[in-house]
């Protein structure tokens, strides 16, 4: 009878315990489940206890391999968000790759996606953009997905405008000249430009950064139009953007548009 009513209560405990530990401590997920090469990737999840200081660990492995690694600071609300550009040396093989989070004392949570190389065609050339009374100026490009139809300067908004056909999904590089578009803090070091496609607020990867010029990628869907490259300086005929005038400016860019990429919990 004593060893019926242990067994009884041993059930009990085990049937009360068990829904405590089925519910995960911490959650991830991507935004897609396949991507090509040079598209963005957003990582994120939630945890259920938020432990002060105490960050998730990403890391992104393909055959066991590590590609990437980053530490990202948790919500007050408990949800935690990353971004990365699926590109570089280190994402030379297609396949299947992992995505691992870590949080606390060895809280870990995993998920998959595809990746493939892109093997589109890539058209590079210069573009010759009208500067007005200066002149015109060069702007090296290469594009996959679609073509270049026009560039053109705003001066209202410190923007240079590339119209694209994009065909397909894809991605164009553009090597700015300083000179002619620039992207200054107050203290003349270099600040991060805008980049809105047909409205919508869209990130962007600056892989080569010199004295003359600032080269960066953006990534652009199917049926995308008008990219436009906003940032504190252009040709010197419009002279600088004030501080504050740029900081009214991104806010309301921010207000009038969404980000593409903006995940909702």
């Amino acid at each position: 009878m004593r060893v019926v009513i242990i067994s009884g209560i041993l059930i009990l405990l085990v049937a009360f315990t068990l829904p405590a530990f089925a519910d995960s401590i911490i959650s991830i997920e991507t935004n897609a489940k396949s991507y090509k090469e040079g598209e963005t990737v957003v990582i994120s999840g939630k945890v259920n206890t938020v432990i002060v200081g105490t960050p998730v660990t990403l890391q992104i492995f393909n055959e066991g391999n590590l590609v990437d690694i980053a530490q990202i600071t948790v919500a007050a609300d408990g949800s935690y968000s990353h971004t990365i550009i699926a590109q570089g040396p280190l994402w030379a093989k297609e396949g299947e790759y992992t995505v691992r989070a870590s949080f606390g004392g060895g809280n870990i949570a995993e998920t998959q996606f595809n990746y493939l190389l892109n093997t589109g065609v890539s058209t590079t050339n210069t573009f010759e953009v009208d500067a007005g009374s200066h002149g015109t100026f060069d702007v090296e490009y290469s594009i996959e997905g679609g073509t270049v139809k026009n560039m053109v300067v705003d001066q209202d908004i410190f923007a240079l405008i590339v119209t694209v056909d994009s065909t397909d999904k894809g991605s164009i590089s553009l090597k700015i000249p300083r000179d002619a578009l620039d992207a200054k803090k107050q203290d003349n070091t270099d600040d991060i430009f805008i980049i809105i496609i047909d409205g919508i607020e869209a990130p962007y990867q600056e892989t080569v950064t010199d004295s003359d010029s600032r080269v960066i990628t953006i990534n652009f869907e199917q049926g995308d139009s008008d990219i436009e490259i906003i940032g504190t300086t252009v040709i010197p005929e419009f002279g600088t953007i004030a501080v504050m005038i740029l900081a009214a400016g991104i806010i309301t860019t921010i207000v009038v548009t969404r980000n593409r990429f903006q995940m909702v919990f």
